[in-house]
């Protein structure tokens, strides 16, 4: 296999509050962004609502649209230019009407929007109802939270319950960072997001995995005796480096590609693998190990303090 570092001995674990502080100054800046903006925007699959893709013959102006979408009263519409400067999404909310007389009554608001308009072309509609919008909810939130039940219990079968609860960790870490940046960007919580979310979770635990075998590796070889166990990770975390940044490039260029030349219906789910690929191993590298061993070194003092104060 390629080596990236030949004999790497970085202090990974030596440089972890600095870590700690990073990761806390993006997630606060993320959960700030989301709060302040009142959570993310909910795609058409969440809130419910009819989203119609049109294209015009030429570039009109935003406010041509508005104004002719205004002239029918159907709530607060989202207009989003979608690639092409004639391309256009609207998102129009729950209307006590059904999609055909939705779109009959946008083509003709345009058609009679004034000049700057011109020739209207419905190239998709889809609808979803409020039910289904908050039960694509309720399962977003309950797929989300069985992937991390599953990975807690398989690590700490496979490994020890201490190992499961820092990749728990790791994965929210990972997750909102993800979710920090989408607010920042002002991108929307859609299905394909929540795919790549899922995504992320399961690559972030991958490396992690990776990393503790290798340290099961090293002790049961008899190589890291008399080591203190942050040693132990750090020497674990060295050695799988190579193998931790080949496969993140190699991630990372594809999500990179699908986000340049996917076109607007990828971009988002291709934004979030990018920025998850990127904290993921991230965190591989810097938090899951060392919250393991911040543990460790925490269960250890209790119990030598326990030990003095009966010596006393």
């Amino acid at each position: 296999m390629l080596q990236v570092f030949v004999n790497p001995n970085y202090d990974f674990i030596g440089k972890r509050r600095w870590a700690y502080l990073l990761s806390v100054i993006f997630i606060l800046i993320g959960v700030g962004s989301m709060v302040s903006k009142g959570g993310l925007r909910n795609g058409i699959d969440f809130s419910g609502g009819t989203l119609i893709q049109v294209r015009f013959e030429q570039a009109p102006p935003v406010d041509a649209i508005r104004r002719a979408l205004d002239a029918i009263k159907m709530g607060e519409s989202v207009i989003q230019e979608f690639g092409d400067p004639r391309e256009f999404i609207f998102r129009v909310p729950l209307v006590d009407q059904p999609p055909e007389a939705v779109t009959k009554r946008i083509q003709e608001a345009l058609a009679g929007g004034g000049a700057g308009l011109g020739k209207a072309e419905i190239r998709r509609v889809e609808f979803v109802g409020p039910q289904v919008g908050k039960d694509l909810q309720s399962q977003a939130f309950y797929a989300v939270l069985w992937s991390m039940g599953g990975m807690l219990v398989y690590i700490a079968l496979r490994f020890d319950l201490k190992g499961g609860m820092a990749s728990v960790v790791a994965i929210i870490h990972d997750v909102l960072v993800c979710l920090g940046a989408m607010s920042l960007t002002g991108r929307e919580m859609s299905l394909p997001v929540l795919a790549a979310l899922l995504t992320i979770i399961g690559y972030s635990v991958n490396d992690t995995i990776v990393a503790y075998d290798r340290m099961r590796e090293n002790r049961g070889k008899g190589q890291r005796r008399g080591e203190s166990f942050a040693v132990q990770i750090n020497t674990a975390i060295n050695q799988t480096l190579s193998r931790t940044i080949l496969t993140a490039l190699t991630v990372f260029f594809s999500t990179a590609v699908l986000y340049v030349f996917g076109g607007k219906v990828l971009e988002d789910l291709a934004f979030v693998l990018t920025i998850g690929v990127i904290t993921g191993t991230y965190s591989t590298v810097y938090i899951a190990g060392a919250l393991i061993v911040d543990w460790t070194q925490w269960v250890e003092g209790r119990l030598r303090g326990k030990k003095i104060t009966a010596k006393a």
